[in-house]
């Protein structure tokens, strides 16, 4: 069964500690608008950058963060109408950022492209326990937004432990760089089961279990088949009341 969304945009989550530079970048640079800061705890205030329907989260900490991890999300290409010509940019942190023209290679809006130690496993992650539409070999498309993939020897496939809170999930995936995804859903608690149980056989796992933040939104974490983090929010502007 595809998963529900209740936004067919899928949002990016990038650490840093450099938060003028890669404002000046984001929102300067590449002309996103700004949308409001959400502090969101343990010394980490969230950036909210409007990508074409979805959400560019920069979280800034206060602390000094570890060093990029090897493999996992890898790039990030916006579509451009701008452009006659795909161009490839480093934001401050070195995260790999490709604008590319309108309908080029079929992005009309965001793709996001993981480096993976399995690449049978994702082709099942994403097409039977997502449910994402298959546009060729290593390519998916979720709502509108394109989740891709392609071997990388620096990901690690081994199993990762999950966290007992979205709090402690925060702080795990907390690193220099593109760290996690968000997918807006109708049924966060729902949802979860689901993907967890029916990934378990590509490697999906638990990343930390449902829990509703005040009258905002309910959230849970999951890590795909080599433990990177997605964030899977019911948010109460998108679906209605929470449930209590």
């Amino acid at each position: 069964m595809p998963i529900e969304l209740a936004k067919p945009c899928v949002d990016v989550g990038f650490f840093t500690n450099r938060l003028d530079e890669m404002r000046a970048f984001y929102g300067e640079r590449l002309g996103l608008p700004f949308e409001e800061m959400l502090p969101v705890g343990g010394g980490v205030r969230q950036y909210r950058y409007g990508l074409h329907g979805s959400v560019l989260k920069i979280n800034h900490s206060r602390d000094p963060l570890p060093a990029r991890i090897a493999g996992g999300y890898r790039r990030l290409t916006v579509a451009d109408k701008r452009l006659p010509i795909p161009m490839r940019l480093a934001d401050p942190d070195g995260n790999e950022i490709e604008l590319t023209p309108v309908g080029r290679s079929d992005v009309n809006q965001i793709e996001v492209h993981i480096g993976v130690s399995d690449t049978a496993r994702f082709e099942r992650y994403l097409g039977e326990v997502l449910g994402g539409r298959r546009l060729g070999a290593g390519r998916f498309k979720l709502g509108e937004t394109i989740l891709s993939f392609a071997l990388n020897p620096a990901a690690d496939g081994g199993s990762k432990p999950g966290a007992s809170s979205a709090a402690e999930a925060m702080a795990a995936m907390r690193a220099v760089g593109f760290r996690y995804i968000t997918i807006q859903v109708r049924d966060c608690d729902a949802e979860h089961r689901r993907i967890v149980s029916e990934g378990a056989a590509a490697g999906v796992t638990q990343g930390a279990p449902p829990l509703t933040l005040g009258s905002i939104a309910r959230i849970s974490f999951i890590r795909d088949p080599d433990g990177n983090w997605v964030e899977i929010s019911q948010r109460a502007s998108l679906t209605g009341e929470l449930p209590k």
